[in-house]
């Protein structure tokens, strides 16, 4: 229930509300698409696998009282990707991640969804940080980042993979 908040966020093209059960069929989707997978690593997900994430991220929501909502096309109702945040106990920050089926890729959705997030996160919330954690290599995750106002903080290794942090500090 989001600590009985249970938000929704709303722009131009997009609906951004509390990921459900529910979503499996279409977060699948996205989790068995080469091309998004590619960004991770490349091994697409099994059912089970999307259901073990799905199940962490709504945990996650009941704990923290944020998590990543689904986003979904006004246009058409459909879930296209999911935007939002998750709390990195070994960063102390949240980071704010992002996952879009690659029919979608290049028209500005992630950028339009991490905007709204970003803006819920530092506005409503009052995070005083939020980070992004990004594959070396992955030049669309770091444009978003960079769209929304975070600046490359460092370049590290997390279980033998280069990662761009990404920062941006609420002011």
């Amino acid at each position: 229930m989001l600590n009985g908040i249970n938000p929704r966020l709303e722009t131009k093209r997009l609906i951004l509300r509390p990921m459900l059960e529910t979503d499996i069929d279409a977060l699948h989707l996205i989790f068995t698409d080469p091309r998004v997978m590619a960004s991770f690593g490349g091994e697409l997900f099994t059912r089970e696998q999307t259901g073990h994430w799905l199940k962490r991220n709504l945990d996650h929501q009941n704990e923290f009282g944020y998590g990543l909502f689904s986003v979904i096309l006004k246009e058409t109702g459909t879930l296209i990707g999911d935007c939002g945040l998750e709390q990195m106990e070994s960063e102390g920050a949240a980071e704010l991640g992002y996952d879009f089926r690659s029919d979608f890729w290049n028209q500005g959705y992630a950028t339009e969804a991490a905007i709204a997030v970003r803006d819920y996160a530092l506005n409503t919330l009052k995070l005083p940080q939020l980070i992004s954690l990004i594959r070396v290599g992955n030049l669309a995750s770091r444009r978003v980042a960079e769209r929304v106002g975070m600046t490359l903080d460092e370049k590290f290794m997390r279980y033998d993979i280069q990662y761009w942090k990404y920062r941006i500090e609420n002011r």
